[in-house]
């Protein structure tokens, strides 16, 4: 193992560890935002609505600069461009600004997020063993490490537009320098049709975004209302109920940690049907609970079940073509459409019955993991340290 090597798996967790910052700190802002231009929840709505649709616009355009670029090339400006873009959420003076700075935030993390994702996957080939868990669990890194950082801020009465500076002009040159660090991951070429991507992806990189897309609806349910859940229909004090989504977060970095042995020890299917199914009987549990810590108990297990999934279908997207961008590109772009879905759907679902029923949605959502897990190609393409040389490119030949 090369010492370039060892540099760029830290290059790829550190890419990680900034991108959670910087969205996480927006993130946990949103309450200083709102009483700094005194916005309504539907105008908070319509800046995460901006923030989401930016993030999925480059998301889907992604496949083609990936594949002329690479993955080293596009993080290299995407990575600086976001922390630039924190600038303009923090002095946006109006909604209208505030919303344009949202879309733009959220187009350079798009970039980003399939940017990182691919130059991980091309770490982890060339390590030849698991490590897309590990690298996911530097975002959960960053993204407490944002909440950390905004409680001291408030408890110390800094304000949310020096608090979103400070991340910025700490992220901005970090991004500048770990640049070095990222490997190349052999973009195409104008007289190399061997690397150009397919015109029609392989069926199963639609299959891994699907299994990305109902992950992420559970993830963005929790963000979003498992703390109203806990609230008014647990009868939690705020105080409590504000624990649910860091204790799920926690479960999500424990099991990132450790995801890559037990992916390796029992492969993509049996891993990925494990995952799904705990998500949705721990889910029920939340549901049932007959308190309020016996809810944030289940909430750290659910956490520990859906955490693996986005961190394997990437890396799994990335195998099944010559070019791993374009096709983490189009995973991506579907497992984002289910974080910025999702939340929608259960407000939606809740007005039509009650935010406890709709919520049952997170159960269906971990049904359909487990089952769309068993429609997986075989253990070959899915445990890439146990496969020969090139069998994971048989992954799309194979679907």
């Amino acid at each position: 193992m090369t010492r370039d090597l060892r540099t760029a798996r830290f290059g790829a967790i550190l890419t990680f560890v900034l991108a959670g910052l910087m969205v996480g700190t927006m993130t946990v802002r949103i309450p200083a935002l709102t009483d700094k231009l005194g916005l309504s929840e539907g105008a908070v709505g319509g800046v995460l609505l901006a923030w989401g649709l930016g993030a999925l616009v480059t998301m889907q355009s992604m496949r083609g600069v990936m594949n002329r670029a690479g993955s080293r090339a596009v993080l290299r400006v995407g990575g600086p461009m976001t922390a630039l873009s924190l600038f303009g959420l923090a002095f946006a003076p109006n909604l209208p600004l505030l919303i344009a700075a949202a879309a733009v935030f959220g187009m350079a993390f798009g970039i980003v997020d399939v940017a990182m994702n691919a130059q991980g996957a091309t770490v982890e080939k060339a390590y030849g063993r698991p490590l897309m868990n590990g690298m996911h669990a530097g975002w959960c890194v960053g993204a407490i490490s944002a909440g950390v950082f905004g409680s001291l801020s408030i408890a110390v009465g800094l304000s949310m537009t020096a608090n979103l500076v400070l991340v910025a002009l700490v992220s901005l040159p970090v991004m500048f320098f770990v640049g070095r660090a990222y490997l190349p991951d052999s973009p195409a070429t104008a007289d190399d049709s061997a690397a150009r991507p397919p015109k029609r992806l392989p069926p199963v990189v639609y299959l891994f975004g699907a299994i990305m897309f109902f992950a992420f609806m559970v993830e963005g349910t929790v963000a979003d209302w498992n703390g109203l859940f806990m609230r008014d229909s647990l009868g939690a004090p705020e105080a409590l109920a504000a624990l649910g989504y860091p204790i799920f977060e926690a479960g999500m970095l424990l099991a990132r940690l450790t995801g890559d042995r037990l992916r390796a020890r029992f492969g993509v299917k049996g891993l990925m049907t494990a995952s799904g199914l705990a998500t949705a009987a721990f889910f029920a549990i939340v549901l049932t609970a007959a308190t309020p810590i016996m809810a944030l108990a289940a909430m750290f297990f659910v956490g520990l079940g859906v955490a693996t999934i986005a961190p394997v279908t990437m890396s799994m997207a990335g195998t099944a073509t010559d070019t791993p961008g374009p096709a983490i590109a189009q995973a991506a772009a579907m497992g984002y459409a289910g974080l910025l879905l999702g939340p929608v759907v259960i407000g939606f679902l809740s007005d039509l019955s009650s935010l406890r029923t709709a919520l049952g949605l997170a159960v269906v959502l971990g049904l359909l993991i487990a089952l769309g897990a068993r429609f997986l190609p075989g253990p070959r393409g899915l445990a890439p340290e146990s496969m020969p040389q090139g069998e994971e490119r048989e992954l799309a030949r194979a679907s």
